[in-house]
């Protein structure tokens, strides 16, 4: 995949990388997981008389309503395993949504874009570093004559 898909860089080879890239990766990452999850979900559930959770598609749908945390309770595990596996999506899925919503937020509002900041601090401290080297030319110039006419 070209670089250039993923992420730019700046003047100061400082890597920027693409929300809606970022945003695809943990989606398609998500959705990964919850698809390979789904089979050990369904296959200790099944081994339960109580279970309502029978099928791929009945896992699926739970794992996705526990990793965006709104878990409507039409599918839940009776089993143990079930359980681990469904608090081990909502704790993956926390992160991952959380991370997805950043994203989306960061590009909607702005304000969260630490990498213009970053760039304009760089900017200045360029200027100042260029300023300070100008005084001590200045400096040592000026030095430079009291030192000749003091002798």
């Amino acid at each position: 995949m070209p670089k250039r898909l993923i992420y730019t860089t700046d003047e100061y080879n400082v890597r920027n990388y693409r929300t809606l890239f970022l945003g695809l990766i943990a989606v398609v990452l998500l959705y990964s997981i919850i698809a390979i999850l789904s089979y050990p979900l369904v296959w200790l559930e099944q081994a339960s008389p109580e279970a309502n959770i029978t099928n791929y598609a009945d896992a699926f749908w739970a794992l996705q309503m526990s990793a965006s945390t709104i878990g409507f309770g039409d599918f839940y595990p009776v089993t143990q395993g079930g359980r681990i596996i469904v608090a081990l999506m909502f704790y993956i899925g926390v992160g991952i949504v959380g991370f997805i919503g950043a994203q989306i937020a960061s590009k909607l509002v702005g304000f969260a874009d630490t990498n213009v900041r970053n760039r304009e601090l760089r900017r200045q401290n360029e200027a100042i570093l260029n300023h300070n080297k100008e005084l001590e030319k200045k400096l040592d110039t000026l030095i430079a004559r009291l030192e000749q006419n003091n002798r």
